[in-house]
């Protein structure tokens, strides 16, 4: 008996996160558990995997669970290709016309991508990108949306909790228009993020949404964010450690600013990140806290060289 055809792909890249994929998976099929006095979910999905070569259980798990499940796909890539590439090679093998991009440390509530998807869905006329509301594990707010890195964003992000303020990213309570949505989970149609050409393969992770999105905000797409669809977001599950981030947040910006400003707000944002890692170096050192040091030397140097 042939499958109706997807109306959702939704988009999931595995890199050595075989627990995290499994429960992200699981929580998906949960999420549309039927429950009291609430009607089953129409909704047809599929799940894309896209796994970068990884060398923990990952595939083992993903294939005991499309035993169960005759809507997964996997696709096995033989090197780690990175977050762009890797999802825009699922939406080639995606067949619903909409798209659902959500990172491999997600874990679904109930009835959230129902909510999201209908949400979408009845406001397509105004609505061209939408993410949800993330979650700390217990349950909090994580930042989950905010404005595009202008070089003033950077200065309060680098230098003045631009989180606690509200001015960088935040988890709002109410809908709204936004800049950009974490690309933990982003909704939208397969003839919107073609016609960007989907994510910048050059940028290997982070900044990858911002840069998507920038390029939909000058194509006239609006991006909305929706908070009665929530996501827990456990956080860098792939990345090993906050070095790593830190850095790649580093290159981001410098690539995100190389491509999209003058080169006078390129030379202000490298001193603003060199002055940063100076600053972390100091405290380092007075701290003799080897993390610092050793993460913020990289970092100066990248920010140097570039």
């Amino acid at each position: 008996m042939t499958q109706p055809k997807p109306q959702l792909s939704i988009i999931i890249i595995s890199f050595n996160t075989a627990h995290i994929t499994k429960e992200c998976i699981e929580s998906i099929y949960g999420s549309f558990t039927p429950l009291p006095h609430v009607k089953p979910s129409s909704l047809q999905f599929e799940i894309i995997v896209i796994d970068n070569n990884s060398t923990d259980t990952s595939i083992k798990e993903i294939k005991k669970l499309q035993e169960k499940h005759s809507n997964i796909v996997l696709i096995e890539n033989k090197e780690n290709d990175g977050f762009a590439k890797a999802n825009n090679l699922g939406v080639t093998k995606a067949q619903g016309d909409y798209l659902l991009f959500l990172n491999s440390d997600i874990v679904v509530l109930p009835r959230s991508i129902e909510k999201l998807f209908y949400f979408f869905s009845q406001h397509e006329e105004e609505i061209n990108f939408l993410g949800g509301r993330l979650l700390n594990k217990d349950k909090t707010p994580q930042a989950s949306c905010g404005p595009f890195y202008s070089l003033t964003v950077i200065f309060w992000a680098l230098f003045m909790r631009g989180d606690y303020w509200g001015k960088t990213r935040s988890s709002p309570n109410n809908i709204k228009e936004v800049d950009w949505v974490s690309g933990a989970c982003i909704l939208t149609k397969g003839e919107y993020f073609e016609s960007i050409q989907g994510f910048d393969e050059k940028i290997f992770m982070y900044m990858d949404e911002i840069d998507l999105l920038y390029r939909a905000k000058q194509k006239g797409y609006s991006v909305f964010y929706y908070p009665d669809a929530e996501f827990i977001h456990l956080g860098s599950a792939s990345s090993g450690g906050k070095t790593y981030p830190i850095l790649q947040v580093y290159r981001g910006f410098i690539y995100f600013y190389k491509k999209h400003y003058s080169g006078l707000s390129l030379t202000i944002l490298k001193s603003m990140l060199q002055l940063k890692a100076l600053v972390a170096l100091v405290i380092g050192r007075l701290l003799r806290n080897k993390y610092l040091i050793q993460t913020y030397e990289e970092a100066f140097r990248i920010a140097r060289m570039a």
